[in-house]
């Protein structure tokens, strides 16, 4: 709520009585209504904007000569936890890339933490420059197909349901206990019947979609394909488009991005790390690969601001107009979306922006409470006749289910090298059941060593990937000894390592200090042979059973199609 003496400065400053606070000159402003290039002022009081399209007093000034000023990028899905460093550091990361809003979901922090870990990220949102809003996590655990850290039911929820940073229910990605009416899953969406319901429904389509979003539910960023786009759009549902380090739909669905579509769009990056940040950029990125291929510009930057806001109702933001948040993003050129300075709530940013933030206690420092291993907790069982195979397809977290005929030994299955299929064992972390799965994967491409995570979607069990069994056993006792992470090993011996001790998913260090450790970690997993360009994300996927169609879990290999064990 804003009190009449804030309306009253900035109606005053807005009308020209008064002084701005701060105006920006020489900018062009570009009008997500019709597209132009307006030379105009923009004027700000405290963290909003009062005025556009004249001439303001300014107590201070910023010359944006030769720039454009568009809103301030939301990535409307994400989970901060991906990026592998504390929401602290994420805004250091991203808002340099125009990111002045984003909305997570902090499902991986709760699955491992439950209400401890919501209650650490809304902390965290309050202490932080850019606006991080959270959709309470739905599903905790995500299935009954796995061994999770914590339960979270609609009462763990409801009582955070008005805290100021809260949107709404995040992804409801029990789609099949949507559809048939589970009383846990309907129990969750009548408490948020009111609110936004985010959704996650891949490859959801027809009778089953229709009773998906009759639950209420309003987002999907797990679409794949413009004819599965089109289909969700057409029955009201608004698509976010998704370009992550690991799902990577935005070329598939650049086609849908037009003037007429732009109002039931947006974007979101879901899962990205800091070197893909580095590399390529953020919601910064997304745009200029829109547009180089094709995307209407208008359409695109409209996406990413206005549309987003709307979708999610953030009406105060995603246009530079009077009244709005002052999200701004000064750019050198809108096909490359070169930014080259961002205003956060009216506040520019840089390093000194963030030297004066209360800081947040650490959580989750011993969540991963796995025995020691040894090489004989590896073994996998043989089959009869043919073997179920997990497919990595690279680029997408959906997987294929193959069916090879693994070689054996003393009751013993072994991985093929010539078929690239290794083992993947998952081991249950929190404390809970001790229980350990192996099957095989296809796809990785590796020739000998190990590559483990403690970062395993949805529960974030431990999941190693190897081809033989002292490998996997060093690089998933290291994960334990340092409170988990991501680990490399060959010959039986670590050769690199990222220690994540938040709650074994986010490090306690830098991004800039996670940046080159992963570029550590692919250079180790590259010499081992592995073909993936992001291969640690890609092994924390394999575990995730909401995403079709073959993946395992710490229980046992998972026919997502079936929601059910193989």
């Amino acid at each position: 709520m804003t009190d009449a003496a804030t309306l009253a400065r900035r109606i005053a400053q807005g009308r020209g009585d008064e002084p701005a606070d701060l105006v920006i000159r020489g900018a062009r402003l570009f009008d997500l209504v019709t597209g132009a290039l307006v030379e105009t002022d923009i004027a700000l009081c405290g963290d909003t904007i009062v005025g556009t399209h004249g001439r303001y007093e300014a107590k201070a000034e910023f010359d944006a000569a030769g720039l454009i000023a568009v809103p301030g990028f939301i990535d409307t899905h994400l989970h901060v936890e991906s990026s592998l460093v504390t929401p602290l550091e994420f805004e250091r990361c991203v808002l340099p890339h125009g990111v002045t809003t984003a909305i997570c979901d902090p499902h991986e922090i709760a699955n491992v933490l439950g209400v401890e870990g919501i209650a650490y990220f809304l902390a965290c949102a309050e202490a932080m420059r850019m606006d991080l809003r959270v959709n309470l996590s739905s599903c905790v655990p995500a299935t009954h197909l796995e061994t999770a850290g914590a339960r979270l039911d609609a009462p763990d929820l409801t009582p955070m349901m008005d805290h100021p940073k809260v949107i709404g229910l995040a992804e409801f990605m029990n789609f099949p206990g949507v559809i048939h009416r589970d009383p846990g899953c309907l129990a969750k969406l009548e408490a948020f019947s009111h609110r936004h319901i985010d959704g996650h429904a891949p490859l959801v389509r027809g009778m089953d979609l229709n009773a998906y979003l009759s639950a209420g539910i309003r987002t999907d960023h797990e679409t794949t394909t413009e004819d599965e786009a089109r289909e969700k759009l057409a029955k009201g549902m608004a698509i976010l488009i998704r370009e992550g380090s690991v799902s990577k739909d935005l070329h598939a669905l650049i086609p849908l991005i037009t003037r007429d579509a732009s109002a039931f769009l947006a974007f979101c990056t879901d899962d990205r790390n800091p070197l893909d940040i580095a590399e390529e950029g953020h919601l910064d990125y997304m745009i200029r690969t829109a547009i180089a291929h094709g995307a209407d510009v208008l359409a695109t930057y409209r996406i990413a601001t206005l549309s987003a806001a709307r979708n999610f109702g953030l009406f105060d933001r995603g246009f530079i107009g009077p009244g709005k948040r002052a999200d701004i993003v000064l750019v050198e050129n809108l096909a490359t979306c070169s930014v080259k300075q961002v205003f956060a709530g009216g506040r520019l940013v840089r390093d000194a922006l963030f030297a004066d933030r209360g800081s947040v206690a650490l959580v989750g420092l011993d969540s991963v409470k796995s025995r020691a291993l040894t090489p004989a907790d590896f073994k996998a069982a043989v089959r009869e006749g043919e073997t179920p195979v997990i497919g990595v397809v690279p680029g997408r977290i959906i997987t294929e289910r193959l069916n090879l005929r693994m070689p054996s030994r003393d009751g013993e299955a072994l991985p093929d090298l010539e078929q690239d299929a290794v083992k993947v064992t998952v081991i249950e972390r929190h404390g809970k059941t001790g229980s350990i799965a192996t099957g095989f994967v296809h796809g990785f491409g590796m020739k000998h060593g190990a590559i483990a995570s403690s970062v395993g979607h949805d529960s974030h069990n431990l999941c190693v990937v190897g081809v033989d069994a002292a490998s996997m056993a060093a690089a998933a006792n290291r994960l334990i000894a340092i409170g988990g992470g991501f680990a490399v090993a060959d010959g039986g011996v670590v050769t690199a390592e990222l220690a994540l001790p938040v709650a074994g998913l986010m490090s306690d260090q830098p991004f800039e200090t996670v940046r080159h450790g992963l570029e550590d970690l692919r250079a180790a997993a590259k010499a081992l042979g592995v073909v993936l360009a992001e291969p640690f994300l890609q092994v924390a996927f394999l575990t995730l059973p909401v995403i079709p169609h073959l993946k395992i879990t710490d229980k046992g290999l998972v026919d997502v199609d079936a929601f059910d064990f193989v």
